[in-house]
């Protein structure tokens, strides 16, 4: 609603002083949105009245504008609505302006208030914590956009696949809620798209019991594939490592990147290994490499090799896993290294 014709338009004086008075660096604003400071209207005042009550200092401030000038276009009362909305999933608001400042973007979106409220209702009545609610409004915000009952809708496409696939009634929401905490992107699909997936997997040959591992497993983000690129995938690794349609099979259960990635990411992950002088039936033995970039590779073989450890003859899984997993198995095989052959505090046993 606001003119983006920055021609022949001069900025508006009033908005630049109250700027000023408040620490602003204008020429950030003008560097990032200079027909911000074009508007006939804006409340720079009003607005920083309004996060300095929350509790921000004038740095806060001057921080959050400069970061989303659009701010000070809105009306006092879009933001306190805004603002009442937020506090029902936040503690306090400390909490609550510590989440504007780093994600302002989000929070002075106001066109959608009646859809957010709906939905964070909704999600609240779903039995999602209000900390991963208040993780989806500044990180996935679109979610809250859709109108309440196409959320409902997806929610229950899931569910209903989910008991189709033999999942229990028992353990349906804690499924439920843990995917949608994993990837709450997944509310953006279509319930076709989620359908034709499921089929796909389906007919080629996954159990329904192995089609629920991989939901679980692929954290959701099976429903952001398509047929096309999944069959291109699985044909790539079928060539790659000279197996039947079985092994292929067992290979994507133990590893669901090789249906997740595309072929240029298979085949840029796949040359680095190589490079490294690993072979192609270690990958095999190990597939879960392949959901390291080659850069997270290359360090990690740096470091064992430090340890004289020859990643060549040696078992591909000590390379896996989170930065956490792999600090623990460098850590145990540092310690090995280091350990004494014998026990200097074990008695000699010396014949007289």
């Amino acid at each position: 609603s606001y003119t983006t014709d920055t021609k022949s338009r001069e900025e508006n004086k009033k908005t630049l002083e109250s700027l000023y008075s408040l620490s602003v660096d204008i020429t950030k604003i003008r560097r990032l949105k200079e027909w911000v400071l074009l508007q006939d209207v804006a409340y720079v005042k009003e607005i920083a009245g309004i996060l300095k009550e929350m509790g921000a200092d004038e740095t806060t401030v001057a921080n959050i504008i400069e970061r989303c000038p659009e701010a000070i276009l809105h009306t006092p009362a879009e933001i306190n609505s805004q603002r009442a909305l937020w506090q029902l999933v936040c503690q306090n608001e400390r909490q609550l302006i510590k989440l504007i400042e780093q994600f302002p973007e989000s929070f002075f979106t106001t066109e959608y208030q009646q859809n957010q409220k709906a939905n964070i209702l909704f999600f609240q009545e779903l039995g999602l914590k209000n900390n991963i609610i208040t993780r989806f409004l500044t990180s996935a915000p679109n979610i809250f956009y859709n109108p309440v009952e196409k959320n409902k809708n997806m929610i229950e496409t899931l569910q209903r696949n989910y008991l189709n696939l033999g999942g229990s009634e028992a353990n349906m929401k804690i499924w439920l809620l843990k995917l949608l905490s994993q990837n709450p992107f997944i509310l953006l699909n279509t319930s076709t798209a989620i359908q034709e997936n499921l089929e796909f997997l389906q007919k080629n040959d996954f159990t329904d019991q192995e089609v629920l591992q991989l939901l679980s497993k692929l954290k959701g983000f099976i429903f952001q594939l398509n047929s096309t690129t999944m069959q291109k995938s699985m044909l790539f690794s079928k060539n790659v490592f000279k197996c039947s349609d079985q092994e292929l099979k067992q290979l994507v259960l133990k590893c669901p990147a090789l249906l997740y990635y595309s072929v240029p990411v298979l085949e840029e992950r796949l040359e680095g290994l190589l490079k490294e002088g690993i072979s192609i039936g270690q990958i095999r033995e190990a597939p879960m490499v392949l959901e390291l970039t080659t850069q997270i590779i290359q360090y990690r073989i740096k470091k064992l090799s430090a340890l004289g450890y020859d990643i060549k003859s040696g078992n591909l899984e000590s390379l896996n896993g989170t930065k956490k997993d792999f600090e623990a198995t460098y850590g145990k095989i540092q310690s090995k290294k280091e350990r004494p052959i014998f026990n200097p505090v074990a008695p000699l046993h010396i014949e007289d």
